[in-house]
């Protein structure tokens, strides 16, 4: 795909905190609407159709420390954004769904892996957060179904029969990129080790730098014709610049790796879907946050500082390396 191509997305609100830790990311979606979301991807001349908001029944008069109600108001979002996703890709769109706590994307990716395996393409994630989100009912110490979304959709067992169903993908975990990593739970991270997940951690960036691992993960996809899947956690950037999350971590992505990562990924041309989670307007600083994520998106779908001649300064290095 050339870089400059300009690209249909639906947009999607994901209204919901049913799966988080605590209340107040269900008005991001709204929040990225009004720091003006839809009008950037325009003026970067992309044709964005806000499809409106996902929900999973009445939340307001859902009792919040019901533990049921909550799992059945993701679960029904779920089942709801599978087929959405799996209907806008067949539509030859890219879906872009913003939410909304981390649980939405077993719904948003099980779509996408449909959609993959319908085609014969193979599935890659990145998921760009904090935290592994790889926990199981099992290994879980809150219950927060925020923090499983990957173990589910890399087939962990622990889940029950209330989770499956025709909406359900699986995605190989060995296709899985964690990147900014730096809050993971003991049994978590003997999951993902036994499982083939790469987690690069802040350790890993701090020592090699985004530029380098970008690079690998990105060229393993390309390699392959794969379709890449971005899952964008708000949390993954350092909470000083981003303060709206619920569960921040110090010592998170800065202001230029964070647009790095998305600068790269565009030049790729591999992505093919997005979600970006996790926004708590309630806690967030005069939309600091909000206009982050939607400068991030930007970066994401091609905003640069100068046009970039990759093939140009390819074909230089090359020429001086033959002297």
């Amino acid at each position: 795909m050339s870089q400059n191509t300009a690209r249909s997305i639906d947009l999607f609100g994901i209204p919901s905190d049913a799966g988080a830790s605590c209340r107040g990311s269900g008005m991001g979606p709204e929040a990225l609407r009004v720091a003006g979301l839809v009008e950037t991807l325009a003026t970067l001349g992309h044709v964005v159709t806000d499809r409106g908001d996902i929900t999973g029944g009445d939340g307001a008069k859902t009792p919040w420390r019901l533990s049921d109600e909550r799992k059945a108001e993701v679960l029904t979002i779920a089942q709801q954004s599978s087929a959405l996703a799996l209907a806008s890709l067949g539509a030859g769109r890219l879906p872009a769904f913003v939410g909304g706590d981390h649980s939405l994307s077993m719904g948003t990716i099980s779509g996408v892996a449909r959609h993959c395996t319908s085609v014969g393409k193979p599935l890659f994630v990145l998921w760009v957060d904090a935290h592994g989100d790889f926990n199981t009912p099992a290994t879980s110490e809150t219950g927060n179904i925020h923090g499983m979304p990957l173990a589910l959709l890399c087939g962990e067992p622990d889940f029950g029969p209330d989770y499956e169903g025709e909406w359900r993908g699986l995605v190989d975990p060995r296709h899985v990129t964690i990147f900014g990593a730096r809050s993971i739970d003991r049994p978590e991270r003997e999951l993902l080790e036994r499982r083939g997940v790469d987690v690069i951690d802040m350790r890993r960036i701090d020592e090699m730098g985004v530029v380098a691992l970008m690079r690998e993960m990105l060229a393993r996809v390309n390699a392959v014709g794969g379709h890449l899947h971005v899952s964008l956690d708000v949390d993954a950037i350092d909470p000083a610049i981003a303060p709206g999350a619920g569960t921040p971590v110090a010592g998170g992505l800065t202001f230029r790796e964070a647009h790095l990562v998305m600068e790269m990924i565009h030049d790729s041309g591999a992505m093919g879907s997005l979600d970006v989670v996790e926004l708590n307007p309630y806690l967030d600083q005069a939309g600091m946050s909000a206009r982050l994520l939607v400068d991030l998106t930007a970066s994401l779908f091609g905003r640069q500082i100068m046009p970039r001649q990759v093939a140009r300064i390819s074909e230089t290095a090359t020429s001086i390396q033959g002297g």
